[in-house]
């Protein structure tokens, strides 16, 4: 059994391509302490760490993109995924967190192939494709071209399943915007396009 905490997208995400396997749906990660005899755990709304995941003696992934382990505090059985949408249906990802033969034994039943990645912001996947999505924007601030054309030119030229417009779409310019600021506060490669700050705090 496999217990999950998502946005019906995620849910969708995640379990669609995916039968045979014994999820149960939860509306929020207070409801794992109900099934404690599950053998995994996916709380996929945000990277909160809820004092219970550590009494679960049982592998708990969270969706946290931005914040590491460390930043978090999280308990040894507590994992890092990319929860972001496009990212998990795929049929390999990227986790943080300690290896060991339970939690390749639930991704190998999934039929999802893990890679270990240092516990760091953005993992790797998601750190490539935010600079993608900023250096598109930059293009914009620059006029090099329209959305439209940026998006079609990089999946015909890249072979991309979706343009770094699209993509933000889908990801969520917020999750985008978050990242970029979590990277640059250490690093200036990685300084927002100010359109794209503009159009992701619209309406804050």
């Amino acid at each position: 059994m496999i217990v999950v905490a998502a946005s019906d997208e995620q849910w969708n995400e995640l379990t669609g391509s995916r039968p045979g396997i014994n999820w149960q749906r939860v509306e929020n990660a207070t409801g794992f302490s109900q099934y404690k005899d599950a053998d995994a755990f996916f709380s996929l709304h945000n990277h909160e760490i809820l004092t219970e995941f550590g009494s679960l003696n049982k592998p708990v992934f969270i969706n946290s993109v931005v914040h590491t382990l460390a930043d978090l505090g999280a308990p040894s059985n507590v994992y890092r995924i990319n929860g972001w949408s496009t990212f998990l249906s795929r049929s390999a990802w990227e986790i943080s967190g300690t290896a060991n033969a339970a939690v390749e034994a639930i991704f190998k039943t999934l039929n999802i192939k893990i890679t270990f990645v240092k516990d760091e912001p953005g993992f790797i996947s998601a750190r490539v494709i935010t600079m993608i999505i900023n250096e598109a924007y930059f293009a914009i601030e620059d006029k090099v071209s329209s959305k439209a054309e940026i998006d079609t030119a990089m999946k015909l030229g890249t072979n991309y399943p979706f343009g770094p417009f699209e993509w933000s779409s889908r990801i969520g310019k917020k999750n985008v915007l978050a990242l970029l600021q979590q990277l640059y506060s250490t690093d200036s490669r990685y300084k927002p396009s100010e359109i794209l700050i503009k159009e992701a705090t619209k309406n804050n």
